[in-house]
């Protein structure tokens, strides 16, 4: 019997298994050793339906739950979080432009996922962070067209990315707009922190706006209401991310596991000393447990159930239970553990980069928080009146 138990039909999950076999894990290491984005298994995921799997047929996808679209960040991110991490900026820009952008702009811009379209999404300003409520990127109508000027900071898939999302306030508010690289005026800049120690999918670059012009229609959603879209789209994509957590934390256990197995110290196996059996079982309950969370979240996407608080919860535990199991796996492995020729250090550092990129842990306690607030504040409807 198989450990990890398939939340989604094994008639999907094999297929997309040997595609990343052949495509993502051969490449795995030294998309981390040398910080590079990587477009051949991108590209080639998108060639098998992978990159578009939500999206509808006449849009170029498969039409698909996203039960589906988590077992894929899964399944990637098993061999490589970065393979994940850029799935995840082409889901969100994806899904912002499914669910705000005019008619126009889906027929031009979604059936290009299917055919491997790369995109960023680029909210961060260095002034502001986590804080996109005011912006110092503006956007100004000039007859038909947008004009966009300023700078957007740290922005993850930029180095190789074919398109952006961009927030840029305009006199109304923050509003969202499509920008396509090798637009005039768009250009990336790679600063002094571009790289990160985790989730090393190429330099995070500033990406340079110098007036550039847009068609009305590349505005996306209402004009002002950039910052609900936006957050929106994160609430969708929080629960991927807690998929990539899954498959970090999976492949750190496994290979903790292999190692205790077949490595024998004092006339023993390490897997037959009960310290090392806890630190197992502990693990196994924990991912066990995030993992059903997050495939419920992923349901709760397509039945749009109480979504930013589901999201929030499953990347949330799904983060600290692959950093936990990361740390857990180094320990158990010992020197080797440490060794920079072993996969753990990867695991380490790419679970913990998650614990903090696509919406802190702390962030997320905040919006899990406010969801607690409104219910009390409804007189708890739904709860059992608590006793003394």
């Amino acid at each position: 019997m198989a450990l990890w138990v398939d939340l989604v039909e094994t008639e999907f999950l094999e297929p997309l298994r040997r595609a990343v076999a052949e495509h993502v894990e051969p490449q795995a290491d030294a998309i981390d050793r040398d910080d590079v984005y990587p477009v051949a298994a991108i590209k080639a995921l998108a060639r098998h339906g992978y990159n578009s799997l939500t999206l509808p047929a006449d849009q170029g996808g498969r039409g698909l739950g996203f039960a589906h679209c988590a077992a894929l960040f899964e399944e990637a991110s098993y061999a490589s979080a970065a393979v994940g991490i850029s799935l995840i900026t082409i889901l969100q820009a994806q899904t912002i432009i499914r669910l705000f952008a005019a008619d126009s702009l889906k027929a031009a811009v979604l059936p290009e996922f299917g055919q491997g379209l790369i995109t960023s999404y680029a909210l961060t300003e260095a002034n502001h962070g986590s804080d996109i409520r005011s912006l110092d990127t503006k956007a100004v109508r000039d007859g038909d067209r947008w004009i966009l000027t300023g700078r957007k900071s740290f922005i993850t898939s930029g180095s190789a990315a074919e398109a952006y999302v961009i927030l840029a306030e305009t006199p109304v508010g923050v509003s969202v707009f499509f920008v396509r690289q090798g637009m005039e005026g768009v250009s990336t800049e790679e600063g002094p922190n571009a790289a990160t120690f985790g989730l090393r999918n190429g330099p995070h670059v500033d990406l340079v706006l110098d007036r550039v012009a847009l068609p009305a229609d590349h505005l996306i959603g209402v004009e002002g209401k950039g910052v609900r879209q936006a957050v929106t789209t994160l609430d969708y994509s929080r629960t991927m991310a807690a998929a990539i957590s899954l498959g970090i934390a999976r492949a750190a256990f496994d290979g903790a596991l292999s190692f205790a197995a077949g490595r024998s110290a004092f006339d023993r196996k390490i897997l037959d000393f009960q310290g090392i059996q806890w630190y197992f079982a502990d693990m196994l309950a924990e991912i066990d447990a995030a993992r059903l969370l997050t495939y419920a979240a992923a349901r709760a996407l397509d039945d749009h159930d109480d979504i930013a608080r589901f999201g929030s919860e499953a990347k949330l535990l799904a983060s600290r239970v692959a950093t936990d199991t990361a740390a857990r796996a180094v320990q158990i492995c010992g020197a080797y553990g440490v060794m920079e020729s072993a996969r753990f250090g990867r695991y380490l550092r790419d679970a913990k980069a998650y614990e903090i990129a696509g919406g802190s842990s702390e962030i997320l306690k905040n919006t899990i928080a406010k969801r607690l607030q409104q219910h009390a504040a409804s007189g708890m409807a739904g709860s059992r009146e608590a006793r003394p």
